[in-house]
Formats: C-alpha cells, structure tokens, sequence
C-alpha cells in the first residue's frame, strides 16, 4: 500500500542509483504509478515526466558541461533510457559569438555556447531546411552509475514534479466541489483552528467559520461547507465553515429533494450560528407548501438539520413579495397588528401590542435583529402606546421614523 509521497521519492531514487538493473523492478514500477493514479489522482505520463526529468538532471550533474541541455527518455515497457543533448539553431543574428571585457550583450541576443547552440550553417550541413530557434537532438553516451550525490538531486526532482501534478489533480477534484458540503476527520486544534485530514488534502476550519460552543476532537468526523479552495507552498488548503448561512442550506438541500430538484428556493438567510436562523423559502409549484417542506412530516428535516448544529434554532418563514407581509412573517414568533413603510428611506415602523413587545425584539434584540437582515428593511418595533403617542406618524406609507429602533 503506497502511504506517502516521501515513499515513493525514495523508490525511485533506489531506481536511479540502480540503474544498471532496474528493468527487474519494471513490475513494481507499474504497479507504483496505478497506485498514484488511483489514490492520488496523478496521471502515470505526470511521473514518467518526473523520471525523464531525474534521470537527465542527474546524468547531467555526473556527466553533463555548463550550459548543456539534457534530456531524457524513459520507456516504461522495456525499461531502457535514451539520452540526448538538445542545442538551438542560431546566427550571428541571435547570438554574440565572444564577448569582450566590459563589453553588454545586447538585449536580444545571447552569448554563444556551443554545448547550447548549434550554428545555422553547420545545423543544415546535419539537416535539411532547419530554421532558427529549431532544436537539434543529439544522442549522448549512456552510463549505469549516476552516484548517490546525483541520485539525491534526482530524488529532489521527482518529488518536486509529483507534489505539482498532485497539486494540480487536488485543486482540479476540489474545485468542482467548491460551494458543497465536505467531510474529514480532525487532525488537530491549534490556536482556535481546527485542521481536519479530507483525505488528498487538508481542510481549515478557523475559528470565527465554527460555530460558538462546539469543541472538536482528535479523530471525530466532522461536516462542513467547503467556501474556497487555496493553493499554498504546502499544498492545497480546503476553506471550510460550519457558521456560513450556505451550511444550512446545504443541510436542508440534502434533507428536502424539494430544494434539491429546485421545486422550493431559499430566498434568504439570516444566521446568527449556534443561536438562531431565519430563512425564507418560496415555491415554484403552487401545490407545494415550501415551509412545510422544510420542517418535513413531524419535524424530522428541521430537527436533523437542527442537530446537525447542536440545536440552534431554526425560524422557516414563506417569503412573499409584498414587503409588509414579509416584514410581518420574518418576526414571527410574535403577532404584528400594523406595519408602515418608508420606502425612500428603506425603514420600517411595526405596531405590535404591549404583551407581543418584547417577543417581537427578542432577547437581546435578536429577533428584530434577524428579521431586518433578513427582510433587508431596518425595523422599529413600538407598542401600540408608543405609536398612539408618536402624532409625527401617518396612517399611510412614507413616514418620518425619528431616531427610535
């Protein structure tokens, strides 16, 4: 079972120091690239690459000239290795044959190397209609010992080229499943922040994304709304949050088929996590109850969904396109007898009755408080003594609030 990438860098450097016999380890080869492939998502040409690529920095560490172009090729079925010495077509037009003490190169040529280039005339005495900036391959002696030395810059290599092509298949496999809900198991707490093992890669749940009063532990399986995805110099970092509004509708996505086939929409969320939610939901059907779809056939989604966040409360309200009724559904659980709109200024003034004051605020303010974020109106609650005694208000639409909330 292949475990880790360190691992599989120090087959292949065996591989390289061995090279004399490594046609006998053809087999376990193979079978380490379908294990990438399968487990790591890192397509068996990405690490054939990343050997061509050790075997001609190392072959060019041992045996290679300053400035020489190495390259090689490695052939899976035989297990035999090619290599070559690239050079580059140039003229006097591309290059600075010598350059005199203090004498600058200008910028669009370079000094000629012959391990590097290969003159336009001599390249046509080899080839027929080669052009400038053409390559030249050249076959180079081939040696069985490389040397540890060598063999350690190789390792350097091909671990560098797996860590990008897994990078890229991370990213490629986790982008897809940006704005979904993701599972892993805690890795560690460090400082607030709860680093969780999603498997190919690794998730961060920060503080301020969890939700208050949840206490996480090494080994327990966690579920979360994956927010973004990051590349990093370690690797591929998952954004996750527990305390996003998207969490919970995801939760509900995954409990009503109804949000999931787009037959009832969430309209809005407001979310204070770990203590309250508000959310709205509309139908596309006219025969479909969408709060009744939410809640489920005795309350069993809402509770789920409910557990799922430790028991916050959950507040499902039909949205409606008439701001009033909107406005008055959104303070539920408290009766409304009145509400007056000042359009211009995107306030609202609420008359509710004495007894009904302090459940339409709600502890803290909560409760008005949600309902304005998620009715997106400010909302002045007052009794009905307090709107009596307030003269400046009219009966109608467009109302002076004055400075009360």
């Amino acid at each position: 079972m292949l475990r880790s990438s360190t691992w599989t860098g120090h087959f292949f450097t065996k591989f390289i120091i061995i090279h004399k016999s490594y046609m006998l380890d053809l087999k376990v080869i193979n079978s380490v690239l379908a294990q990438l492939e399968e487990e790591r998502g890192i397509p068996q040409e990405k690490i054939i690459e990343a050997i061509e690529l050790a075997l001609a920095t190392a072959y060019k560490k041992e045996y290679g000239k300053k400035g020489q172009i190495v390259r090689a090729k490695f052939d899976l079925n035989s297990g035999k290795t090619e290599m070559f010495q690239i050079k580059v077509v140039v003229d006097e037009t591309t290059v600075v044959m010598e350059q005199e003490e203090g004498e600058e190169i200008p910028e669009n040529k370079e000094l000629y190397n012959p391990e590097h280039h290969i003159m336009l005339a001599d390249a046509r005495r080899i080839k027929k209609g080669v052009e400038l900036g053409e390559e030249m391959v050249f076959p180079l002696e081939n040696h069985d010992d490389y040397g540890r030395i060598a063999a350690q810059t190789a390792k350097q290599v091909i671990m560098q080229k797996i860590r990008e092509a897994e990078k890229i298949s991370v990213m490629g496999e986790y982008g897809k499943r940006e704005g979904e809900i993701v599972s892993g198991t805690v890795q560690r707490v460090e400082r607030g922040n709860v680093f969780i093992d999603m498997g190919r890669a690794t998730g961060l749940l920060p503080y301020e994304e969890q939700i208050p009063g949840e206490r996480y532990g090494q080994g327990e399986r966690i579920r979360a709304y994956l927010y973004r995805v990051e590349e990093g110099g370690k690797g591929v970092f998952l954004r996750l949050s527990r305390s996003h509004p998207k969490f919970l509708e995801k939760l509900f996505e995954t409990e009503a088929p109804e949000i999931a086939n787009g037959t009832v929409v969430v309209k809005s969320i407001a979310r204070e996590a770990g203590s309250r939610t508000k959310i709205a939901v509309s139908s596309a059907d006219s025969h479909i109850d969408p709060v009744g779809s939410m809640v489920g056939q005795r309350g069993v989604r809402v509770s789920t969904v409910m557990s799922e966040l430790g028991g916050e409360k959950i507040d499902i309200i039909e949205w409606s396109e008439d701001p009033k009724k909107f406005i008055e559904d959104a303070l539920s659980p408290a009766k409304v007898l009145s509400v007056i709109l000042d359009d211009k200024n995107n306030q609202a003034v609420v008359e509710v009755s004495e007894d009904q004051q302090s459940l339409a605020i709600g502890k803290g303010g909560q409760n008005v408080r949600l309902a304005a974020k998620l009715t997106g109106w400010k909302i002045d609650i007052k009794s009905v003594n307090q709107y009596e005694e307030n003269s400046s208000l009219p009966e109608d639409d467009g109302v002076d609030l004055g400075d009360d909330e």
